[in-house]
C-alpha cells in the first residue's frame, strides 16, 4: 500500500528559500486547536500534545482503509490585539509585544479525503481513550491563501525578527498589502532539534 506524504505532493507548500519570494499557496484542510499565551508554557505543549494523538487516531483509521498517510508538520497562525499594539510591524512585533498577549491556532494539514465528521470522529474516540479536556478543542479547519511572500527561518526562534525584516522589506518594495495571519510550518521538531538547527518556514499572506 502507498502511503501519502502530503510535503512530497505540495512541494511549494513545504519546502522555502533562503531568501523571500512570491508563492501561491491552494486551499487546504487541516486539524486545528486554538490558544493564546507563551509558546514556551504549559498550556502551549499541553495543545500540541493533544492534536497529535487526533492525528494519528485519522492515520489509524485510513490505514485500515488502506489510504495510510504521513502525518504533516506542525504548524501555526500569530496573531494579537492590533487596536492595543497600533505600531507594532511584522518584523518587530516578536520583540514588542509580550509573548503571553500572542494568540495562535495550531494545525496539522490532513489528506483533501478526510471529512469534518471523520476528525470529529477522532477527538471522540481520543478523548474517550484519553480523557484530556483539551482534545475536545480539535477541530477540522479550512484556509486558503492564495497569495503569499515566504522565506525560510533556520536557527532559533529567537532570531526570526531578522528573517521578518527581510519579509517586511520585500513586501513594502512591491506595495504588497497585510492579508492574512502570520504563518509558521515548522519543518523542525523543536521539540527534538537543537535550536540553531531549526528550519522554519515564515509566510505572509499579502494581497
Amino acid at each position: 500500500m502507498e502511503k501519502l506524504d502530503l510535503s512530497k505532493q505540495f512541494k511549494t507548500y513545504y519546502s522555502a528559500k533562503s531568501k523571500p519570494e512570491l508563492v501561491h499557496i491552494e486551499k487546504a484542510q487541516y486539524l486545528s486547536i486554538p490558544g493564546k499565551g507563551d509558546p514556551s508554557g504549559e498550556e502551549f505543549a499541553r495543545k500540541i500534545q493533544a492534536i497529535y494523538p487526533v492525528a494519528y487516531a485519522l492515520k489509524f483509521a485510513f490505514k485500515a482503509r488502506e489510504k495510510d498517510f504521513v502525518v504533516a508538520k506542525l504548524e501555526g497562525l500569530w496573531w494579537y490585539d492590533e487596536d492595543r499594539y497600533r505600531n507594532a510591524t511584522i518584523d518587530n512585533a516578536p520583540q514588542t509585544i509580550p509573548r503571553s498577549e500572542w494568540e495562535y491556532r495550531l494545525l496539522i494539514r490532513i489528506p483533501d479525503f478526510v471529512t469534518q465528521q471523520d476528525v470529529e470522529s477522532a477527538v471522540q474516540e481520543c478523548y474517550s481513550a484519553k480523557g484530556v479536556a483539551e482534545i475536545r478543542e480539535v477541530t477540522f479547519f479550512e484556509m486558503e491563501e492564495g497569495k503569499a511572500v515566504q522565506m525560510l527561518h533556520t536557527g532559533p526562534f529567537d532570531t526570526e525578527p531578522a528573517t521578518l525584516a527581510k519579509l517586511m522589506e520585500f513586501i513594502t518594495a512591491r506595495n504588497l498589502g497585510r492579508n492574512g495571519l502570520h504563518h509558521e510550518i515548522y519543518l523542525s521538531d523543536f521539540r527534538k532539534t537543537s535550536p540553531d538547527k531549526l528550519k522554519t518556514i515564515l509566510r505572509e499572506p499579502v494581497k
